[in-house]
């Protein structure tokens, strides 16, 4: 295409040719004022010479018409995958790309824009890519943009200045439905045996079936135990009360049963962590005679500040007659009918310390401490020689919940407690000789010696200890819902006093209380996921052998099998690195566990129901439209004027711009200088014969 334009380029600079100009006018308008005769062919003259210099030429250009460009900006979105959606948009898709390129001179640049699972909360910026994709091409040649989206936008609200119109193509059906479960308070942690409240809410969003309006069912489970069901009504706040049953990190998991027909299932589920902390661990210490491992244990027990001790030494066994009269005794008489029949189950802990069967406790006393620990309570039993002998506690009811009987024996020898190999898998004992205080020890050596040992044989649980001739010194057990641990000596207290280098004493009471409290950090059978990021580190904990696989079920269902490393003695590990965010379940069969990547309802399914509420002001102010493909799939595309209402229920404008490169610039003069020069002086000498008359 070729283009012819008058140029001028002044042969003086432009204030110059300025003022020439003003004084031919003013000495024009002087000629007039007095009547000279010669006035009119001198001012000709003078614009003739004023033109001259202004350099006259006449420009040509060539140009090359540039197509104008559409920008369609495709959602691929999380939310744009249930449904029908990826098939709406195959076909609007190819459907506009058919039009627009029917059209002459239109040309499609399509953007796809995905979540990025790199984060933990990404959700759907349209907008933005609007942007970036505008900004890489020539503002004038934007004829338009279309958005084939759900509506469900988060970068809605940025300024947005477009120069053509911005259309929305909405996906969806008119009869979409779907519910979502928002926990709207969760605590990051919580006193234990206290009530926390918690608060759900299950919103129903679109057109939801008259049947089930108003009602859901919801499950919820702690940790993998059994889910509870109830039905709650819909689009209400739901108070729940709850205790937590463990210390440690409790894991809540909320779902609502889903029903056929709704969009998704990934907004259903919620998952909460708390940890649960004790207020105060309440211990009863029962000591038997006195001996100097008696301090020690109280001194380890009052260190601890969050440790609520009561302590009865029996200084005054019934059998000792002395004829000192009752009246002037200064000892407390043992509130035994108190502590274990009417108070019992408000203790955590039971330790009896060299306790022997004296007649001080009858028989049901005992027998009620057997219930408690039955019912969840724990028992910690540090024997003395009394325990070999015929007044061993074994010869009460406690014998129906201790791990081992007596054999009548004592060692009285020097020896090292030794971790059993049982017990370097159990988590009670795992890793015990890193806490060893001694540099420089000998491995066979790494604690001080004990010098007795009372021998047992075992009947239930487990050797965690050895210590004579690899003989069990501390079992581990569960009774019922509670647990029970046995020290088959009273010598733990010269580690205490640093006998020899010591030995972990306060780590290892630390983990038994914390084992017999059921801690999760200290459950021998225990599958637990950490994740950092994208990054997850799967542990499988467990006392038995043999490796066992995992499989990890994603949010959209699939399954991943992995393979665990052994990193030590029953402890098997994997890394394993999750794609998107929701809930993750994990199992080996017999154990199962849950974990979350970024919230558990992304962001990307808060709502589902397709809608252009929130890109309306776009549409505003670039006279857009929105269409939803549910009503018609094909819309008709028609060119609009520039400013102009660009569309309408079936159809959209596009505006053209007819944009265009200069490829090539020729210029000519347009009279040459002695014709200029030529013209003006015949003006000026016509000027003269008329002045002559």
């Amino acid at each position: 295409m070729d283009i012819t334009n008058l140029a001028f380029s002044p042969l003086i600079p432009s204030p110059a040719l300025w003022a020439v100009g003003g004084i031919a006018a003013i000495c024009l308008i002087f000629g007039m004022w007095r009547g000279l005769s010669g006035w009119a062919p001198r001012g000709l003259a003078a614009l003739v010479l004023i033109a001259a210099l202004s350099g006259p030429s006449l420009q040509q250009e060539q140009r090359e018409g540039l197509s104008d460009i559409v920008l369609v900006i495709v959602d691929r979105s999380e939310s744009q995958t249930v449904s029908t959606r990826p098939e709406q948009i195959t076909k609007a898709v190819d459907a506009l790309l058919a039009k627009v390129g029917g059209l002459e001179n239109f040309t499609v640049k399509t953007v796809e824009v995905v979540n990025d699972t790199a984060k933990q909360d990404d959700g759907t910026h349209l907008v933005s890519a609007l942007i970036r994709a505008a900004n890489g091409v020539a503002q004038n040649r934007l004829a338009g943009a279309v958005l084939i989206t759900d509506g469900q936008v988060h970068d809605a609200d940025i300024p947005v200045a477009f120069p053509a119109p911005v259309h929305v193509f909405l996906t969806g059906q008119k009869a979409d439905w779907d519910r979502r479960l928002i926990v709207k308070n969760a605590p990051a942690f919580a006193i234990l045996d206290e009530d926390i409240t918690l608060t759900l809410r299950i919103e129903d969003q679109g057109q939801v079936p008259s049947e089930i309006q108003g009602h859901a069912r919801i499950a919820i489970a702690i940790d993998d135990n059994e889910p509870v069901e109830f039905t709650v009504e819909t689009n209400t706040d739901l108070e729940m009360p709850l205790s937590l049953p463990h210390g440690g990190i409790n894991i809540l998991q909320f779902n609502v049963i889903p029903v056929e027909g709704e969009l998704t299932e990934r907004n259903n589920s919620a998952v909460v962590s708390i940890n649960g902390v004790r207020d105060r661990l309440r211990v009863l210490l029962v000591s038997g005679e006195p001996y100097a491992g008696e301090r020690t244990w109280r001194n380890l027990l009052k260190s601890d500040s969050a440790v609520d001790l009561v302590h009865f030494t029996i200084l005054r066994p019934p059998e000792k007659q002395d004829g000192v009269p009752v009246h002037e005794l200064s000892l407390i008489a043992f509130p035994t009918r108190e502590l274990f029949l009417e108070k019992v189950d408000e203790f955590d802990l039971i330790i009896f310390d060299r306790y022997s069967k004296r007649g001080l406790l009858p028989p049901a006393y005992l027998s009620s401490v057997v219930d408690y620990t039955k019912r969840g309570g724990a028992v910690l039993v540090a024997s003395g020689p009394a325990f070999a002998g015929v007044n061993s506690i074994y010869r009460t009811p406690l014998s129906e919940i201790l791990p081992a009987k007596p054999s009548a024996r004592i060692y009285e020898q020097g020896y090292t407690p030794t971790v059993s190999d049982i017990g370097k898998r159990h988590p009670v004992t795992e890793g015990l000789e890193t806490f060893s205080p001694r540099f420089g020890f000998d491995d066979e050596q790494p604690w001080g010696r004990w010098f007795r040992h009372i021998d047992a044989n075992q009947k239930s649980g487990t050797v965690a200890m050895n210590g004579v001739d690899d003989r069990p010194l501390l079992l581990l057990d569960r009774v019922g819902n509670g647990r029970i641990a046995m020290l088959l000596s009273d010598q733990a207290w010269l580690w205490s006093r640093g006998f020899e280098g010591g030995g972990p004493q306060q780590e290892l009471l630390r983990r038994l209380a914390h084992w017999m409290m059921k801690e999760p950090e200290l459950e021998e059978e225990r599958l637990m996921a950490t994740a950092i990021g994208r990054n997850v580190t799967i542990v499988r904990r467990s006392l038995e052998v043999e490796n066992k696989p995992v499989t990890v079920e994603t949010p959209d269902g699939k399954r991943v099998e992995l393979d665990l490393l052994q990193v030590s003695p029953g402890r098997w590990q994997a890394d394993f690195s999750g794609t998107g965010n929701g809930l993750y379940h994990l199992t080996d069969g017999q154990m199962s566990t849950v974990f979350a990547l970024g919230p558990s309802a992304p962001r990307e399914f808060e709502n589902t129901i397709a809608s252009s509420a929130a890109l309306k002001p776009l549409l505003k102010q670039t006279k857009g439209v929105a269409v939803a493909l549910h009503k018609t799939a094909s819309p008709k595309i028609r060119l609009v004027r520039a400013g102009r209402t660009a569309g309408g229920r079936d159809w959209i404008g596009l505006t053209p711009r007819n944009a265009y490169i200069t490829t090539d610039i020729t210029s000519r003069p347009l009279l040459p200088a002695w014709i200029m020069l030529l013209l003006a002086a015949t003006l000026i000498v016509w000027a003269w014969r008329m002045e002559s008359r």
